[in-house]
């Protein structure tokens, strides 16, 4: 019996192991091969983005901006916050935040803006207080007072475990901010959905482990500059791992689950928290009468 369950464990850690990475699995002659690609495979895939199609304006019967909050609590939205640790996990599986940060530091996400209008670009080094927290803790600030002398010669130099180091991972990010915009195609026939900006949200690093931190929005990405990038790293499917969806397919179709928290109006784009204040379950049902005005409108075009 012992023997059987030994067996057991080291399969399942086998599997999970390789489980990183599902792609190219059934072609693999060995281990290193899982999850890579020959250039040959590659070509024969022909694996692009689906490019959006021209649309003009006169063919836009009715358009709403609508913004809206993905709580990444909701089981629907998880392939969006998991993995947070990707130390021991290969290319296949990242976090959205993992991936939008690490493309940012790399350079090719360079769409990068302060606020949901994209009036103003933001550089890695204006967001790197947000991410990255460094302090003397009380302990250190009493041992420098002690011996002031030695540190300010530089006899002494202060251990590590009197610095509060804090950085934020994708285990801090809470949701993510989206903004996107509804409009009838009179030339098709149908309501469709066009995404325009996604913001990660969570507290800053100095924030990490506070009881009520404050949730801010970190950086605001233009979506359709970022597709190409976003198409070469997926998401897990739970459905089959040998076909993981990617970030841009898995965005554009809405696989997630948002909930409408600001509308454009005449009001300056107020928010549903602006004028129905002090009353969550009041908010839940405009964002709801917002979302049911946009699907009335294809409703009606329908009607004989």
């Amino acid at each position: 019996m012992k023997l059987n369950t030994v067996i057991a464990c080291l399969s399942i850690l086998f599997v999970a192991q390789i489980g990183h990475a599902q792609s190219n699995l059934l072609n693999a002659k060995t281990p290193d091969e899982i999850g890579k690609k020959t250039a040959a495979q590659m070509e024969a895939d022909n694996d692009k983005p689906l490019q959006y199609g021209y649309v003009h304006d006169r063919d836009v019967l009715m358009g709403k901006m609508v913004w809206e909050i993905i709580d990444l609590d909701e089981r629907i939205n998880f392939p969006l916050y998991f993995p947070v640790d990707t130390a021991n996990i290969g290319k296949d599986r990242r976090s959205l935040f993992d991936v939008l940060l690490k493309e940012i530091k790399n350079g090719r996400i360079t769409e990068v803006y302060y606020d949901d209008y994209f009036n103003s670009k933001k550089s890695l080094k204006d967001m790197s207080s947000s991410f990255t927290y460094i302090d003397t803790t009380n302990a250190g600030r009493d041992e420098i007072n002690n011996y002031y002398d030695d540190y300010k010669s530089g006899r002494k130099v202060l251990d590590p475990q009197f610095i509060d180091k804090r950085e934020l991972t994708s285990y801090d990010v809470s949701g993510y901010k989206i903004k996107g915009y509804w409009y009838f195609d009179k030339r098709q026939g149908e309501m469709k959905y066009r995404l325009l900006g996604i913001c990660p949200v969570s507290p800053e690093a100095r924030e990490i482990g506070a009881e009520n931190p404050d949730v801010i929005e970190l950086f605001w990405v233009y979506f359709p500059s970022t597709r190409d990038v976003l198409h070469e790293w997926t998401a897990f499917n739970d459905k089959n791992s040998a076909m993981p969806i990617t970030f841009d397919h898995l965005l554009n179709s809405r696989r997630f689950s948002g909930v409408i928290y600001k509308e454009e109006n005449v009001y300056g784009d107020r928010q549903i928290q602006e004028y129905m204040k002090d009353n969550a379950l009041n908010q839940l049902l405009e964002s709801e009468r917002v979302k049911e005005k946009i699907r009335n409108f294809e409703q009606d075009m329908w009607n004989y």
